[in-house]
């Protein structure tokens, strides 16, 4: 199948990029890495009338790294990402999740901001800005604005991005204390979306007891879903937890449509199961990058 007629811009800077975002207004269509828009192109179940590709911006190819956060540049690649080592010893969880993206040739290509930006609910990374409680760095010819996880995704693949708004970068930020995490998920076949998946955050206190327990899910609702099981493990040694009550939390937290690969019964389940797992994981991840006291 052939995309519909349009036209393609490359700008060679930033501000040329910004200019003709604002020029276009809702009629143009940023390209990064292009492995959810060409598809849809492709289906014509999107028909812009103008294509501006981003990939000269060399200034948007950074991952930074601060004892706060990692930040992500707009054409980071997803494998740039998964393999930075500094980044991934910061946020284990960047790596956990990004093994689960696809296979490793869509990775090569994809953008990390692009799938958050395409605010697909099956998709790891929207979860993982989520989980994190981080935020997405738009620009445009009139100025800049940021915006929380927590406020950019509005419904299946639909965001706060605005006409003529380019996505310059996200901020995930680190995780303070003795925090581990962990991701899990189900899928028909490997690198296939998942039935369900989640990503867990757990932080021990100094004596290795509970102090907060979160996750993030996808497939899970119209946009990430979130649960917080504090409540039910705080203060709870990290191996003696009671992660089946947590596991029946999220069951009934999440809300999943059923469609042609799985019954909304069956990934209400699937939830449940894998929350006990990875909160267990976490909590285990949070001590092996603990100094234990003697």
């Amino acid at each position: 199948m052939k995309p519909s007629a349009f036209e393609y811009h490359r700008p060679e800077t930033l501000t040329e990029a910004l200019d003709v975002l604002t020029e276009l207004g809702h009629d143009g269509k940023v390209l990064a890495g292009g492995q959810s828009l060409v598809p849809l192109l492709n289906m014509r179940l999107a028909a812009p009338a103008h294509l501006v590709d981003i990939n000269r911006l060399a200034e948007l190819t950074r991952i930074d790294v601060t004892p706060d956060a990692v930040t992500v540049g707009a054409i980071a690649r997803h494998a740039e990402v998964e393999r930075h080592w500094e980044a991934a010893g910061a946020l284990p969880l960047l790596g956990q999740a990004l093994a689960h993206v696809a296979h490793p040739t869509i990775r090569n290509r994809g953008t990390t901001v692009g799938s958050i930006v395409h605010a697909d609910p099956a998709g790891e990374m929207p979860s993982v800005l989520v989980l994190l409680g981080g935020s997405v760095q738009l620009a445009s010819a009139s100025g800049s604005r940021t915006v929380s996880a927590s406020d950019f995704f509005l419904a299946p693949l639909e965001s706060a991005t605005r006409a003529g708004e380019l996505a310059t970068s996200v901020t995930f930020p680190i995780p303070s204390g003795h925090t581990g995490t962990a991701w899990l998920e189900v899928s028909r076949r490997h690198g296939d979306y998942a039935m369900c998946g989640l990503g867990a955050l757990v932080t021990l206190d100094e004596d290795l007891r509970i102090a907060s327990a979160r996750a993030t899910y996808v497939s899970m609702g119209p946009t990430p879903v979130s649960v917080d099981f504090t409540a039910s493990v705080v203060g709870r040694s990290y191996d003696s937890a009671d992660w089946d009550d947590a596991a029946r939390l999220a069951q009934e937290a999440v809300e999943p449509e059923e469609d042609i690969h799985a019954t909304a019964e069956y990934r209400r389940h699937l939830a449940g199961v894998l929350t006990g797992r990875a909160l267990k994981a976490a909590a285990a991840h949070a001590v092996a990058r603990t100094e234990v006291p003697a």
